[in-house]
């Protein structure tokens, strides 16, 4: 059989039927189970059916709906129980984020080759968008592997093997990082007109969606041009593999911020704005696919075809339904406070007065009260609601000691416990400090969390992961934008149409720093798989993530723990109320540790003997 022919396997019946048909001249017909090339690449069911193969093994790092990744890389701690605490108790290696897939990049561009020399019989329109598809996608993967590995090669044809003994003329060398970024923008700018004809979809490549990458693409290669020159001068390699010159920077910006302009300008999507209720708005967004007005690509799934776990693993714990493991993701102090306060104010919660002492709340959710809205929409917090029941997010009782002059706090390890008051002592939703399958932080996630009954339910959920919205592109423009100097209409106006969006009064900014720019992609993008490459391409990962154990380090996750008093102060009426208490679970066993090494994940040691072209990353 050639190489590039697409087998069928029959099964049950239908082979058992093809078996019992055989007769004289059996052996001299041609195979049944057997596809040409020409019947495959001519068919456009067929081309679609190797499009939608390749679309779903789009890579990613800790994307589509990998809870466990999500713990390692953004603003939470890992709760659940199946790897035994592992993902709190780690360090990335030096090959975390590895990523070298050319058995992938084959597929596509065997694909490609096959549509050009067997589909003769598609109309040209047909297979130039099918062309540009499968060109897309490989830019996308090119993109996702620069930016973990630096320059990678750049392979756009099948190699074959001629068995002669001498395979060096296989072996390619590293491109040039920069060269890799460039070939993403070439490739996008070449097919974006091809794929026009999947206007309107938001599940297959479009014009826009070229226009998408780059301008995720052209930043991410903008801000490694200026920062790494900035702050991590030392990560080049002598032949560019690893290193963008400073200054190629602002034409990456330019190249972002004019692909961001057009697809705010012309290309039909909108902030989604359903909701009077401005949590509830940003919550929905990642539910809705009915007319979803800023997805502008997202992998879907569809009961029964394609579904995934993601709510089963994460539900708030006293509304799981069959899960077992649940409550995985805790999602930390550092990210609440990381919503600003709706007067413009920063985060920082206030429970704590100037003295030190405990704030007194008549409900949890009151310390809450008054922040940025897409904080309801991201994660649940003690005080609100869930599928339209109350949380019960209480880690303990807080009974006064007159010898100590200070609150006793008091915790039981048992979930929906009683005190001898015979009111709450530990919540169903707890928090419990070191437990498994539920909140060691006091948080819970809501983003991409269902709140229709039933849904946890095994092999049900169908929620998309969206790759590209309209969100993240206000970002991009924003930052771009401030980076060129603020081009108009200026890089607060971007801002503030994202915060308009979250409850905060039109042009609530008045003046931007990276920093702040910075924060609303932290707040906007979290658990999106954003953070850790934002991170990387600002050169600040080291920073952020030191391995400081320090009380106030940013690599440490803290979770805060809401206590009912049940005896209060003596000349207090604070009865059944409320404090707080910052807490590190003993869970989290290893503050964050991210070295100068893992900016660019090292190239395994098989790569590398197998091909002496290729140069190892610096640090490896």
């Amino acid at each position: 059989m050639k190489k590039n022919s697409i087998k069928l396997l029959i099964i049950g019946t239908a082979f058992a039927s093809v078996l019992s048909g055989c007769g004289d001249g059996w052996f001299e017909r041609d195979p049944k189970n057997i596809l040409t090339n020409e019947q495959v690449w001519n068919d456009p069911n067929m081309v679609k059916s190797q499009l939608a193969n390749l679309y779903n093994r789009i890579t990613h790092l800790h994307g589509d709906f990998n809870t466990g990744g999500m713990t390692e890389i953004d603003d939470a701690m890992w709760c659940g129980a199946l790897d035994g605490n592992g993902r709190n108790n780690f360090q990335y290696g030096n090959d975390y984020g590895r990523l070298w897939d050319y058995g992938l990049m084959r597929d596509i561009n065997m694909s490609i080759e096959n549509l050009e020399t067997y589909g003769t019989e598609l109309t040209e329109e047909e297979k130039s968008l099918f062309k540009a598809e499968f060109r897309f996608i490989r830019a996308y993967i090119y993109f996702d592997m620069v930016r973990r590995m630096g320059g990678v090669p750049l392979i756009t044809s099948t190699l074959e093997y001629d068995y002669s003994g001498d395979p060096s003329y296989l072996q390619h060398p590293r491109a040039k990082e920069h060269e890799v970024y460039d070939f993403v923008y070439s490739e996008c700018e070449a097919v974006k007109n091809d794929l026009k004809a999947n206007a309107g979809s938001q599940t297959r490549a479009n014009y826009f969606t070229a226009l998408a990458l780059e301008s995720r693409a052209m930043l991410y290669a903008a801000s490694i041009a200026k920062y790494n020159a900035l702050y991590t001068p030392t990560l080049v390699t002598d032949g560019g593999e690893v290193g963008i010159p400073a200054s190629m920077a602002d034409d990456y910006y330019r190249k972002s911020l004019a692909a961001s302009k057009e697809i705010i300008k012309d290309g039909g999507y909108d902030l989604y704005n359903k909701n009077a209720d401005k949590g509830v708005n940003f919550y929905k967004l990642f539910m809705d696919k009915e007319k979803n007005p800023e997805i502008i690509w997202a992998k879907d799934y569809k009961n029964p075809v394609k579904v995934h776990s993601f709510g089963f693993d994460n539900v708030i714990q006293h509304l799981k339904e069959d899960n077992e493991n649940s409550s995985c993701i805790g999602p930390s102090l550092g990210l609440v406070e990381a919503f600003d306060y709706l007067d413009g104010t920063p985060g920082k919660l206030k429970y704590m007065d100037e003295n030190n002492n405990y704030k007194v709340f008549d409900n949890p959710a009151d310390l809450f009260a008054n922040k940025d809205a897409r904080l309801y929409g991201t994660v649940i917090y003690p005080g609100t609601k869930y599928r339209g029941s109350d949380v019960d997010i209480q880690a303990g009782v807080a009974v006064w000691n007159d010898e100590k002059q200070d609150y006793d706090l008091l915790s039981d390890p048992t979930l929906g416990s009683t005190y001898t008051d015979g009111k709450t002592y530990v919540g169903q939703d707890g928090p419990l400090d070191g437990a498994q399958n539920v909140s060691n932080t006091g948080f819970y996630i809501r983003k991409y969390i269902s709140d229709e009954v039933g849904f946890t339910l095994r092999n049900y959920e169908e929620n998309w992961w969206p790759w590209f919205r309209l969100g993240e592109i206000y970002l991009n423009a924003a930052e771009a934008s401030f980076e060129l100097g603020d081009e108009d209409p200026g890089a607060l106006f971007y801002i503030n149409k994202l915060r308009e969006r979250a409850g905060f009064p039109a042009n609530s900014l008045t003046s931007l720093t990276l920093e702040k720019i910075q924060n609303e992609r932290r707040v906007e993008m979290a658990f999106e798989d954003q953070r850790y490459f934002d991170l990387k391409r600002w050169r600040i990962a080291d920073d952020v993530w030191d391995g400081d154990e320090s009380e106030n380090s940013t690599a440490v996750v803290y979770g805060l723990y809401p206590y009912r008093i049940a005896k209060a102060k003596p000349g207090t009426n604070d009865t059944d109320k409320y404090i707080f208490v910052k807490h590190r679970s003993s869970r989290f066993i290893l503050a964050r540790m991210f070295r100068m090494s893992n900016y660019y994940s090292s190239i395994a040691d098989d790569v590398i003997n197998n091909n002496p072209l290729i140069v190892k990353n610096p640090l490896q």
